[in-house]
Parts: C-alpha cells; structure tokens; sequence
C-alpha cells in the first residue's frame, strides 16, 4: 500500500437511487465494470469517425455532468467521455474503500487501459485536476495533451474559503455537518455551492439550478455520499502532503504532454496565485486566465475553454491530425 492510499473500508450495500441520473440531449450513459470498480461512463456520439477521444474527469463532489457543456462545445473536435470516479455521480463506491488520489489515478488508468483509448486529450478539474496530472506523470503512453481547470495542486498558503472542504478530511467533521445542516433545504445547498463555485453565480440558469438540485437530491440518498466526500478530502489532504517523487508537484515536473492551465481570478477552492507556479512547473504548459471565472470555468465560460482547447491542438498539430482524418474517412 503506497503512503497516498487509506486504509481499506467495506464496500457499503448500493440502495435503491432516489431518481434516475439526469443525461442531457445528445448524451449517453453506460455503466463500465472493471476489476473491483465499476464505472459510469457519458459520452456523446462522435460527429464523425476518427476523432481523436477525449476523457473527462470531475472534481470533488462532482461527477460526468460538469462537463456536458464543454463536450457539447467540443463536438466535432474530439470524441468524448467523461466518467464518473468510484463513489461519485452514479458509480458505486470501490471495493476496498481507497479514495485516494493514487486510487482515482488507478480507475482512471484502468478504464483507459480496458477501452484500449489511449492515448487521450485528458481533462480535470480539482481533484480531478490532481488525479490527471498523476495519471499523465506515471503513464505518459496515454496521454495526448492535459487540460486542467483549476487543479487541485499543494498551496503552502490555502485561501480561507478552502479550509471548510479540507475539513471534510478530518474524522468527525462530516458527521458534525451532517447534523448541523439536516434542516436544509437542497435548495440551500446548492446555493450555498454554487457561490462556492462560481465566480458569478447568476450566469447560473434557472434550468441549470433546478437539474443541480436535482441531482443534489439524489446523491444526498446513497448510503455512501459523505463516506465518499469524506475520504476523497482525505485522500486529496494526504497528497499534499507527499514530498519527493511522489509529490504532485514533481510529477507535473514529469508531465510530458503538452498542457493548457486554465484558472479563474474568483476561484475560492483553488488559489489563482497558484496559476505561475503551474506555468513553471508543467514543461510544454500555456495558461488561460480568466479573471471573471471561479473554481468551474468549463461550466461557466464552456466556449472560452473550447477556444482555448482549440488552439492547443492547432499548435501541437493535433488539429490538423484529426480533420485529415476525418476528411479521409
């Protein structure tokens, strides 16, 4: 057992879901099982054959659907899926209990591998943003180029708006909050997150509000949403941690793809001081800032990000690539 994994916990007994888990227009939804995972998977029909395929992978607290608007954007470009990590969205929790970053990297490398996509234009945002960049650090074979939205990376100094979900890791903590928020509403949940999240909250649909609560809804029912959020925090805590080899920051050190750092000027997750730091560590890196954005710009600025993305592959001829491709098919 590597120093990033927690002891193992039972796999909890799967009830019943509250209600169905939203698929958008255009949208697809799988279930993939693996060796002790079993993954659901989104996807949109690719516009043509030979699209170079993209996967996408969520945040803490997150899941597939974050991405449904950048890979509505990016229809046409590339061939994309966005997948759910164990315990989050409509993927039960793993069986040995391991929500650490190196056990989401693994999930991540094991449906890669068993889909034999590889290699990928590879996305995360948050935690997933951590988990990706350690994916693309130990199997460079599978990577094409690293998208990153306001990764998950070690800030010696955390912005005090990011102390409370580092708090999750701490035992008793989400037991406490569980008890302390019974009386509320998902109505207020989601507000409360989406001004966690967003840079302006208000870009926030009426339609996009009521899905989100919604889904909130559903997930607040599984018998292992705060296990899950809560060892998650813990998992992404104790890789912060990590120093030497191990360490995130010396893996994006080792990150060989060509890299797209997007990070917003409200973001209250992840420090927007943090986006020279990442310029200077990823070697073939270029930075999207966007003052306006939060902690999810490909929710709140989708074509931005697309443009962005874009241009990444038109400059690393990945573009080029993939439209001779398509005209030869």
């Amino acid at each position: 057992m590597s120093s990033t994994e927690l002891p193992p916990a039972l796999a909890t007994t799967v009830t019943p879901k509250a209600s169905a888990v939203r698929v958008a227009a255009g949208e697809r939804l799988r279930s993939v099982g693996l060796p002790g995972i079993t993954l659901s998977v989104r996807s949109r029909p690719p516009a043509r054959a030979g699209l170079s395929p993209a996967l996408y992978v969520h945040g803490l607290g997150g899941s597939s659907q974050n991405w449904s608007s950048l890979m509505t954007q990016l229809d046409g470009l590339v061939d994309s899926e966005a997948l759910d990590l164990p315990g989050f969205g409509d993927s039960p929790p793993p069986d040995d209990g391991n929500y650490s970053v190196t056990g989401h990297a693994r999930a991540v490398i094991r449906y890669l591998d068993a889909a034999s996509r590889g290699p990928v234009h590879l996305f995360g945002n948050s935690l997933g943003g951590a988990v990706v960049t350690r994916v693309a650090a130990v199997r460079p074979d599978l990577v094409r180029t690293l998208t990153l939205v306001s990764p998950a990376l070690p800030e010696i100094r955390a912005q005090r708006t990011a102390w409370p979900t580092a708090l999750l890791s701490v035992p008793g903590v989400a037991r406490l909050f569980t008890r302390l928020t019974k009386d509320w509403s998902a109505e207020q949940r989601v507000r409360g997150v989406m001004a966690l999240c967003y840079g302006n909250p208000d870009r926030v649909t009426p339609e996009a509000f009521r899905d989100a609560v919604e889904e909130l809804e559903r997930r607040l029912a599984l018998p292992y949403f705060w296990d899950a959020m809560t060892r998650s925090s813990r998992g992404l805590v104790d890789a912060y941690t990590l120093g030497g080899q191990h360490g995130l920051w010396r893996q994006a050190e080792r990150v060989l793809a060509p890299t797209l750092l997007v990070y917003g000027g409200r973001d209250q997750l992840v420090g927007y001081r943090m986006a020279q730091r990442a310029a200077r560590s990823f070697r073939d890196s270029r930075l999207l800032s966007l003052p306006e954005a939060g902690h999810v710009a490909m929710m709140e600025y989708p074509d931005v990000v697309a443009t962005a993305f874009r241009e990444l592959l038109a400059d690393t001829d990945e573009l080029t690539s993939s439209a001779a491709v398509g005209a030869g098919s």
